[in-house]
Order: structure tokens, then sequence, then C-alpha cells
């Protein structure tokens, strides 16, 4: 059993760091040091887009509307990090 927890662990660490990736990437885009012009950042740009959108369309649905404000992103971090602790204190108990 632990080692399902640990799979579990993995697939949520990873998750971590592509929400982290894709807040970086859109900082940078908005800031123009990165241009969606250029291909392989507009392949990049629009893979993390396609893996993340189902995520975050079902968080936005929940949030209120706060304009240009997107907060999705920061409710995920929250509930990954949310879902880790619980995994981690309830992994002694299987």
């Amino acid at each position: 059993m632990t080692s399902l927890i640990e799979i579990i662990l993995l697939i949520l660490n990873l998750v971590y760091f592509v929400v982290i990736v894709h807040i970086i990437m859109s900082w940078l885009i908005n800031f123009q040091v990165l241009n969606l012009r250029q291909p392989l950042v507009y392949q990049i740009w629009d893979g993390l887009n396609r893996l993340l959108d189902p995520i975050y369309s079902r968080v936005r649905q929940v949030l209120p509307n706060t304009g240009a404000l997107d907060l999705a992103p920061l409710v995920v971090l929250i509930a990954i990090y949310a879902i880790r602790i619980v995994l981690i204190n309830n992994a002694y108990s299987f």
C-alpha cells in the first residue's frame, strides 16, 4: 500500500511542477520575455494549456469572477499541497 501512496505522491509532484512551469511561463509571456511567435515556445505553451485547462476550468467554475486575476493556479497548488499532507499523515494507517 505504501508503494501506491508513493506513486500518487509522485504524480502530485509532477502536476505541481507542471503548474509552476505554467505560471512562470505565463509571466514571461506577459512581460514579453518569451514570444509566442517562436514555434518552440508556442508548442510548449499550447501543450501546457492543453494539460492544465481541464483542471483549471473546473476550479474556475467554483471561483468567483475576478477579472484579469486568475486564481485557479493558486487554488490548484493549495489543493495539491493539501492532498499531499493528507496522504503523508495517513500513510501509516494503511
